[in-house]
């Protein structure tokens, strides 16, 4: 099954779902590009290790994440499969002034599903990064996901 999407600034392509998935959703976000790896980087510093952002698609198969969850399992199937992720354009870090500041949303077929602004995110762009710094090490070119504002929705294959 596909589901077709258009990133922001055109193009397009396939999402291709899951054999099995019965449930799929997704999810805007704002992708946050490495540009200096780093370990246990601090709140403070986490900024200069940003090369850039993109507007990120994260799809998820919704059936699928709630069985691992039931179980106590990972959710890599429901987040990971092939296309689960479309990017939109690079932005370089020094043309966005303040990324606690854009807002993001969401449309199918010309209907708005999602909308809002990274400000209110609940975990700020620095702090994420240095939680994820602090469990892994972070390399030029690792892509962060902020997270979702709310409108989470469905996706019909060919809609």
């Amino acid at each position: 099954q596909r589901a077709t999407r258009q990133p922001p600034g055109g193009g397009g392509g396939s999402i291709i779902l899951p054999r099995g998935c019965s449930e799929m959703r997704h999810e805007i976000e704002l992708g946050v590009f490495i540009g200096k790896g780093g370990k246990n980087i601090s709140a403070q510093d986490a900024m200069h290790h940003i090369g850039g952002y993109c507007v990120a698609l994260d799809m998820t198969a919704r059936d699928w994440q709630d069985a691992a969850k039931k179980k106590g399992l990972p959710w890599t199937q429901a987040k990971g499969f092939d296309t689960s992720c479309p990017l939109g354009a690079f932005i370089p870090a020094d043309s966005v002034s303040d990324p606690h500041a854009l807002t993001l949303w969401c449309s199918v077929n010309g209907v708005e599903r999602q909308r809002g602004s990274t400000g209110d995110m609940l975990v700020k762009i620095p702090q994420l990064i240095s939680v994820c710094s602090h469990v892994h090490t972070l390399e030029e070119g690792d892509l962060i996901l902020t997270g979702t504002p709310a409108g989470v929705g469905a996706v019909n294959p060919g809609a």
